[in-house]
């Protein structure tokens, strides 16, 4: 008879404070009441910390009011290897679609920035990690054709931990999946407009959200395959202070440029002027 395997998880470190202020900036430690973020964007006013942003709030701050018309929404994903963990996969899904109000990690559409025409598509971090499995790979696919078939530019703000390891290898197959998608916008031709937010990490960072014709960052954010502490552990070095954030990739030319959230939407409305069909 094979003997039961207990598996737990040990935490290290303090807990987290159950009094902490929800909107405790990280940078100067200011106290901000969601009313008093909501005109600077979530952005800090006295440090400039960019806070985090939920897909559909994302949406309303770069889209013209009322022209953001979301597609596949009732798209879902699968339990094809019935997942279980702690918990099972099913009643993750199901939690995060409460938190969010999201069917999964990304939403995608037709819209107009700066009354320029465009697919939309940005993910949710909140929902899962902004994690990539089949239904989010297969949006973004769906994405990239419409927006091939009327030969609009495609922006796409990522915020992701990476590929979602409860799909295992359908998770993986994503990657090529959303690469070769890229690849077709382009011999439309349209372009591809990549905003990297805070994080964009692992399958996500090695996939699509490199591949843009122009690669924008916010401030401060994490663009990593892995994240600096996991680095130094495994090859024992010191890093620099800013390993991994958008200066540093903008430095070594990963990145064309950073850009505040305040001023994010009148730049990709310049950028999509440029790339406007002639």
């Amino acid at each position: 008879m094979a003997s039961r395997i207990d598996v737990s998880i040990e935490h290290r470190g303090p807990e987290p404070e159950e009094s902490k202020h929800p909107n405790t900036c990280p940078g100067c430690h200011s106290h901000y009441r969601d009313d008093e973020l909501e005109p600077t964007l979530r952005v800090c006013p006295q440090c400039g910390h960019h806070f985090p942003v939920h897909a559909r709030e994302r949406v309303n701050q770069l889209a013209d009011r009322g022209t953001f018309e979301e597609a596949d929404a009732d798209l879902r994903s699968a339990d094809p290897l019935a997942f279980f963990d702690l918990r099972a996969y099913t009643e993750r899904l199901a939690e995060a679609e409460v938190a969010t109000g999201l069917g999964d990690a990304i939403i995608t559409g037709p819209a107009m920035i700066e009354r320029r025409p465009c697919e939309l598509a940005v993910m949710d971090f909140g929902f899962m990690g902004g994690s990539m499995g089949s239904a989010v790979g297969e949006k973004f696919v769906r994405a990239c054709e419409r927006a091939a078939g009327r030969h609009a530019p495609l922006v796409c703000v990522t915020a992701s931990g990476g590929a979602r390891m409860q799909e295992g290898i359908l998770s993986l197959m994503q990657l090529p999946k959303t690469v070769a998608a890229v690849d077709e916008l382009r011999e439309a031709p349209a372009a591809f407009i990549s905003v990297m937010a805070h994080p964009t990490t692992a399958g996500v960072l090695a996939s699509f959200a490199s591949l843009g014709d122009v690669i924008v960052s916010e401030p401060g954010a994490l663009l990593a395959f892995t994240g600096p502490r996991v680095v130094q552990q495994t090859t024992r070095e010191k890093l620099p202070e800013d390993f991994g954030l958008a200066e540093s990739n903008q430095r070594f030319g990963h990145v064309d440029a950073i850009v505040d959230r305040r001023e994010l939407r009148p730049f990709i409305g310049r950028l999509l002027t440029l790339f406007a069909p002639r």
